[in-house]
């Protein structure tokens, strides 16, 4: 089961009140996870773990204290306000992430990906994960939590893929149950148990939207290797792959109306407007294919057809690559790229091969990017190496950006009552 990074905004796209209280939350997972069980720990923070902090303090911000922490290299050694570590909705963040990372690692290991196919490796990342798996299973239970509901989501992931047969929306299944469950617990712990199925409903389309960008942001790497993937093992072409994706998009967003919510504005829009942006930028890799004869076999799309209809995996799978669209229907892009390059936004540039995204080393790297600004930027980043401000996204973006009149992504204003897509209403 992935162990995702779908939600990761930045200053740019946030408004200021709204990118602090994102901040808050992330640095308050981080620090939840060091005092409760030590430094090591820290290296699971993902960011879509702090929704689960953030659900909590939207539905009963009391229950969500905050602290000043001390100054930190990641956040250019300035002092902030976090989220304390004694908030439940930060424990039960951290509890998710630690069992979720232990899942992850065993099947790495089991499945013997890159490093983990080396004996020592595997050794030490198995008994790392006996480690999380444990603390997560003492932070879950101190918050009322059942680790088991994600320890089974995580073993029958590894089953359902085993299978032959079997239909997208079955193998996403278990990841679906999984956000479900830990959502629908943030009801729990904010005392509002009327938002609990309709939480659990928003987990179910966050799950299956996380899932499928994994998917498809992994899906040149995993062709290349002949690794199990979503898309590949059940012949889902990206137009099919999008329809699924823009089906729980506005599910999720129906769900989130019917949420009753003290404080919304940072769950709206961390899981309408940045969920929205996430699967435009993994999709973007994959435009609709021009006049002409298309390579791969079947049907041959026309020129309106969306992302490609060719059926995939074709014969004789792993074909060679080649083309503007390899052998693969419309899922390889120029030059066996994942899910689209950059650097800017929400994306790093392009992983090494055998790097999953959100675990271990890219969650970590991802966190340095976003809390410096873009100023730290990882080697295999297209702006990894350039000047300060090309680095920056400060400078990258305008900086004088306002509601209206504006046609980039940038948005400073401050908590306004507008109701531009900048987050802010």
């Amino acid at each position: 089961m992935p162990v995702f990074g779908v939600v990761r905004p930045c200053q740019h796209v946030l408004c200021g009140s709204l990118f602090k209280d994102w901040m808050a939350h992330l640095c308050g997972l981080c620090l939840t996870l060091r005092a409760e069980h030590g430094q090591a720990a820290r290296i699971v923070t993902n960011y879509d773990g702090l929704l689960v902090s953030v659900l909590v303090e939207a539905q009963a911000p009391e229950l969500s204290p905050r602290r000043k922490a001390g100054p930190c290299a990641l956040r250019g050694m300035k002092t902030a306000e976090v989220v304390a570590a004694r908030a439940e909705g930060a424990r039960l963040a951290a509890a998710a992430s630690l069992l979720l990372a232990a899942g992850k690692t065993r099947d790495h290991v089991a499945d013997g990906d890159g490093a983990y196919g080396r004996r020592l490796v595997a050794a030490a990342a198995g008994r790392a994960a006996a480690r999380w798996d444990a603390a997560g299973a003492r932070t879950g239970a101190a918050v009322g939590f059942d680790p088991s509901v994600l320890r089974d989501a995580v073993a029958r992931q590894g089953v359902l893929e085993a299978e032959p047969g079997l239909g997208l929306l079955d193998l996403t299944e278990p990841t679906e149950t999984a956000v479900a469950a830990v959502f629908a617990h943030t009801a729990v712990l904010a005392g509002k148990e009327g938002n609990a199925e309709t939480l659990a409903e928003v987990g179910r389309y966050f799950g299956r939207l996380a899932h499928l960008i994994d998917a498809v942001e992994d899906v040149a790497d995993d062709h290349a290797a002949g690794a199990f993937n979503l898309l590949l093992a059940t012949g889902t072409t990206p137009a099919e792959a999008r329809r699924y994706a823009d089906d729980a998009l506005h599910g999720l967003r129906l769900a989130l109306a019917d949420l009753e919510l003290e404080r919304p504005r940072l769950v709206r829009a961390l899981l309408d407007r940045e969920v929205r942006r996430s699967v435009d930028r993994v999709f973007a890799a994959y435009p609709p294919p021009g006049p002409g004869p298309q390579p791969g076999p079947g049907p041959q799309p026309g020129p309106q057809a969306p992302y490609g209809n060719a059926p995939y995996p074709p014969p004789g799978y792993p074909p060679q690559h080649g083309g503007a669209y390899g052998d693969g229907g419309g899922w390889i892009p120029p030059h066996g790229g994942g899910g689209g390059g950059g650097g800017g936004g929400a994306n790093f540039g392009h992983r090494p091969r055998g790097r999953r995204p959100g675990f271990p080393i890219p969650c970590f790297t991802g966190t340095v990017v976003c809390v410096t600004c873009g100023v730290f930027q990882p080697e295999w980043s297209e702006h990894h190496g350039k000047a300060c401000g090309d680095r920056c996204w400060c400078t990258r973006h305008c900086d004088d950006c306002g509601c209206d009149g504006c046609d980039c992504d940038c948005c400073d204003c401050d908590c306004c009552d507008c109701d531009c897509d900048c987050g802010c209403g």
